[in-house]
């Protein structure tokens, strides 16, 4: 079969890596010709530059990576032509002999998909997790754990064909990567391929909380789990006072939270539905903190906490960060991706807003705004503004695309500024 890989990422190379040892003959395309160094080095045929239709001839298969946007002239051209059009995840997950949980969600399916292999793993069940979360579905094909825990953006979910995890769960569903996607009604379109493919014998774990999620529980066409981070549910899935609720099992809930107690209820219930022993679950979820970039208080001192959110690249994550706080001096500003910044810039817990990348004009519209050109510059502006009691939040609700590489580069640069600012001060650490 003559396959043609869309994108040379971390996504892209894999599935050219899977496709080639299958014995299929591969070509991939990126724009970047620095990104195909690697697979050139290896003797894949490789193109770059400006798209060219004829890249698709004589193709039997195309395989697509995030960075292709449906509506972008490669994906255009390939579903005009006919030739079957799939995203990586599907792909690898056609070559992928393990039993599959497939955990999507605007925020905090990454945390979910964490915890859950967590709690197979303490189980002791050979589990990975794969997907979105960093690892390439595509590489772990070749030598699959038992179970395969897999983080599916939406993204990924638009372009499947037979994808059906045994397990799904949608932590929740709001306006993001409209850029992507156009519309929200598109994206939530997306987002609902996770269970279209299960049949009844299917589960599929949803936000209660979440109104656009709780619907999709509806609509799917086996069994749907409803789950809460602030009480419990009809299916006995939630909080109940300071534990964790997970059927007829109760586990001290840490102070984390809502946000972080529904993904925690969430993956306790969706490790539960795969066979993960519950001691093992509450021992994950008594064992619990914040990932990296998601709420991580960086420095503390004369009274104000200062806290990298960088993760909270989409308004929904970033008012959630907010809302953890009573008073915040809130940073945000990056690469928007067509959203609606104005909740978050004038949440009522928000006593000033720094806005910083490319995003500044759009918050400087709908409010009082102070510009940095710098994350430095808006560190030492939010140490000018700050006072005890206050919190100094990193929540950009944009993409970091326009002044860093990622999100995880955005949130180190955050961090070592507050250092340095931190030795400048003369307040005593806290």
């Amino acid at each position: 079969m003559n396959v043609l890989v869309l994108g040379a990422a971390v996504s892209g190379e894999a599935a050219a890596r899977l496709a080639r040892g299958r014995g299929h003959h591969v070509e991939v395309y990126d724009a970047r010709a620095a990104s195909l160094a690697g697979l050139r080095e290896d003797a894949f045929v490789v193109h770059s530059g400006a798209w060219s239709p004829d890249h698709l001839r004589n193709k039997d298969l195309v395989v697509t990576s995030p960075g292709f946007a449906e509506h972008s002239q490669p994906i255009t051209d390939a579903l005009a032509s006919g030739i079957p059009l799939v995203s990586e995840l599907e792909f690898a997950a056609s070559h992928l002999d393990a039993d599959q949980i497939a955990i999507t969600g605007t925020n905090g399916k990454t945390t979910v998909t964490g915890l859950v292999a967590d709690m197979l793993v303490a189980s002791g069940i050979d589990a990975v997790a794969a997907g979105n979360i960093g690892t390439a579905l595509s590489t772990v094909a070749a030598d699959p754990a038992d179970v395969v825990v897999i983080e599916a953006s939406s993204f990924q979910l638009r372009f499947i064909d037979r994808f059906a995890p045994r397990i799904a769960a949608i932590v929740n569903v709001a306006p993001d990567h409209l850029d992507w996607h156009g519309t929200f009604d598109a994206y939530v379109a997306a987002k609902a391929r996770i269970f279209e493919n299960q049949g009844r014998d299917g589960v599929v774990v949803v936000d209660a909380d979440d109104p656009v999620a709780a619907d999709l529980g509806n609509r799917s066409p086996g069994r749907a789990i409803a789950a809460s981070g602030s009480a419990v549910t009809g299916d006995g899935v939630g909080v109940d006072d300071d534990e964790v609720v997970l059927g007829d099992h109760r586990f001290p809930a840490p102070d984390v939270g809502p946000s972080f107690l529904l993904d925690l209820v969430m993956a306790g219930a969706v490790a539960l539905e795969a066979g993960a022993v519950p001691a093992a679950v509450g021992g994950v979820i008594a064992g619990f903190t914040t990932g990296p970039h998601r709420r991580r208080t960086v420095g503390v001192w004369g009274g104000v906490r200062w806290v990298d959110d960088s993760k909270a690249t989409n308004p929904h994550a970033a008012v959630a960060a907010v809302a953890s706080f009573p008073s915040v001096v809130l940073i945000a500003g990056g690469r928007n991706k067509g959203l609606d910044l104005t909740p978050l810039v004038t949440h009522r817990a928000v006593t000033a807003v720094i806005a910083i990348g490319e995003a500044t004009d759009e918050i400087t519209a709908v409010t009082d705004a102070h510009v940095a050109s710098s994350l430095p510059e808006a560190l030492a502006i939010a140490d000018e503004l700050a006072t005890a009691g206050d919190t100094v939040l990193l929540a950009p609700g944009c993409a970091s695309f326009d002044m860093f590489d990622n999100y995880a580069a955005r949130g180190d640069a955050f961090a070592t500024a507050v250092l340095s600012l931190k030795e400048e001060s003369s307040w005593p650490a806290a």
